[in-house]
């Protein structure tokens, strides 16, 4: 209902109008890494459905709008974002490892951690949009915005308990349905289009959004 509203109201006033989509909407790809082009191997009735369902068709609307009315629309597909300001229990991977490293709480990873992310910092998937939303009406999208850097969960948790100096140990949980094993974003249409690709490295994006969650939320 509410891309619908969305719309209907860009479609009023002629505006151009972004959907932030989802690499979820790839499910858990049998492509790896994902171009825009891959339709995604996708479970229509799985626990986490409901979220992978509503961004596809939200993508399905826009393009419906675009088709009949000549709406000009933009979406994006966004993967892994973090970075400050994110919610402290938001239950994101990057969000739990910080603020279970800084308690001195173990590390909870689900599975034995191999299965992969590619984690964007947030200025880097902003400048992406920002860029996107100044290309010309042709350009509709999907489009990936995404860090093609590539980190397995240990690497992650390992990387978060050096950069926070926890001595928090990792414990390992049993995983979830439908937990994708592989993400990574293929970037290259966005830097054909845009020019554009992530600045901001793993390593200092997680040092800068330790310190927001130290300062704010670890007394």
């Amino acid at each position: 209902h509410g891309a619908i509203n969305m719309l209907g109201l860009a479609k009023r006033l002629n505006a151009k109008i972004l959907q932030a989509s989802t690499s979820e909407v790839y499910g858990d790809p049998s492509v790896h890494p994902q171009p825009e082009d891959y339709w995604g191997h996708v479970n229509a009735i799985g626990p986490r459905a409901c979220y992978d369902e509503g961004k596809r068709c939200a993508e399905t609307l826009f393009f419906d709008y675009h088709r009949q009315h000549g709406l000009p629309i933009k979406v994006v597909r966004i993967f892994n974002t973090y970075g400050p300001r994110m919610h402290p229990n938001d239950g994101r991977v990057v969000s739990n490892f910080i603020m279970q490293a800084l308690r001195g709480e173990p590390i909870t990873i689900y599975g034995d951690g191999s299965q992969t992310r590619s984690f964007c910092y947030v200025d880097d998937l902003v400048e992406g949009m920002l860029r996107f939303m100044d290309t010309g009406a042709e350009h509709t999208g999907p489009l990936n915005i995404g860090n093609p850097g590539e980190f397995t969960m240990l690497e992650l948790a390992e990387k978060v308990l050096r950069l926070t100096g926890s001595s928090s140990p990792i414990v390992h949980k049993e995983l979830p349905q439908d937990d994708p094993k592989q993400r990574r974003p293929d970037i290259a249409r966005a830097k054909a289009l845009l020019d554009w690709e992530p600045q901001v490295p793993l390593d200092e994006g997680l040092a800068r959004t330790i310190a927001y969650f130290r300062q704010r939320f670890v007394t």
